[in-house]
């Protein structure tokens, strides 16, 4: 999963999964799903993403009951006793 923020386009992506995009869904005014050739979320959209979510929240991510033992085999985030 990789999340981008654009500060100029105030336009943030979060992308679930790499693949091309073959088609894409509004769902509400200024948020757009991206989806696969499948109908799988490859990404989500959210333009004004300030307005949208408030400075707060596009700065202050968490991350909550991920299965880390997975990501320690890569080395992505360090060993937790």
């Amino acid at each position: 999963m990789k999340i981008e923020y654009d500060q100029e386009a105030d336009a943030l992506y979060i992308q679930l999964r790499d693949g091309e995009v073959d088609d894409n869904i509004d769902i509400e005014t200024g948020i757009t799903l991206d989806l696969d050739h499948n109908r799988r979320i490859i990404g989500i959209e959210i333009l004004d993403a300030q307005k949208v979510l408030s400075s707060d929240n596009i700065f202050n991510i968490s991350f909550e009951n991920l299965p880390i033992r997975k990501f320690e085999s890569v080395g992505a985030f360090p060993s937790v006793s």
